[in-house]
């Protein structure tokens, strides 16, 4: 840590070191989380710690995580902001603790897996050809992406849940919920021709109305789509684990990235609770900060 007499980081120091007898190795890590707290404030215009508000170390976590550095860091950072002030105020250095109200991001929720544009189109094409249900598994991957449906929606899709002349599918989710998703033209060329070409050949009387349907003719298990999105990644060369979750991960991101309203997407997965939703939302904070700053009155 770099001597700084306003901050009085140079008695932080010995204050850790010698009169709460602390480590070599953990006043570091003191030393480190502070330096960095120092340099953000004076890059922002804040000259000692009497100025630093709540909102500015709001802003430093934001920038922490801006920055790349993982929730653990974090919680730890915040914790040696806590021993920091609480030793200025010891010292009379400042009258209020500004970190009493910052929040611990949470541990342990990380964001989905997410397919990029090449990998949607190599995966949805990966279907061999040769196939005698080429159709039923391209028309499912193409549904699972231009829709966002769960796997357990997809398998329970009856056919004439599908209105092909409006280009539009009713979903029944979770606790019986009904919602109705847009299929898109190039998923929905590819039911079409799966419903003309393939479907019929399969239908022998036990598939109770269902779209997707096994070569025994009985719906389609949950389980069977999982084996072809899998075999669908190896053919088209994706590397990561993926499952039919991923493409449900991928639709409502790429909505997101693209300008999509957070509340429509929400109403398209099929969510009760926007919060849910709100993890698909890779949207720089800073901009979203600055958006903020420039046009609310009270920014």
């Amino acid at each position: 840590m770099s001597d700084n007499a306003e901050f009085r980081t140079e008695h932080y120091r010995d204050f850790l070191a010698f009169e709460r007898g602390l480590s070599e190795r953990t006043v570091a890590a003191y030393d480190r989380d502070v330096d960095r707290l120092v340099r953000f404030l004076l890059a922002q215009g804040v000259h000692t710690p009497v100025q630093a508000s709540h909102l500015t170390l709001r802003e430093y976590l934001f920038h922490l995580k801006d920055s790349g550095l993982a929730a653990t860091s974090i919680r730890r950072a915040i914790s040696s902001l806590r021993s920091y002030y609480a030793f200025l105020l010891e010292e009379g250095a400042v009258e209020v603790d500004p970190t009493e109200r910052l929040e611990a991001p949470r541990t342990g929720r990380k964001l989905p897996e997410v397919l990029g544009r090449d990998e949607v189109a190599a995966l949805v094409e990966a279907p061999s050809e040769d196939s005698p249900v080429y159709w039923r598994d391209r028309a499912i991957l193409e549904l699972l992406y231009a829709t966002g449906v769960r796997v357990s929606e997809l398998t329970t899709t009856r056919v004439v849940d599908l209105d092909a002349e409006s280009g539009l599918v009713t979903v029944i989710g979770k606790s019986s919920r009904e919602r109705i998703v847009p299929v898109g033209a190039i998923a929905l060329e590819a039911v079409l021709r799966y419903l003309r070409e393939v479907r019929p050949r399969l239908e022998r009387g036990s598939g109770a109305g269902v779209l997707f349907l096994n070569q025994r003719g009985r719906p389609l298990t949950r389980m069977a789509v999982w084996a072809l999105v899998k075999a669908a990644a190896r053919r088209a060369g994706v590397v990561r684990r993926i499952s039919p979750h991923t493409l449900r991960h991928t639709f409502a991101t790429h909505l997101l990235e693209g300008g999509a309203d957070l509340a429509v997407v929400q109403e398209l997965l099929g969510h009760a609770d926007i919060s849910t939703t709100q993890i698909y939302t890779h949207v720089d904070r800073e901009y979203l900060r600055e958006v903020h700053r420039r046009y609310h009155p009270r920014a």
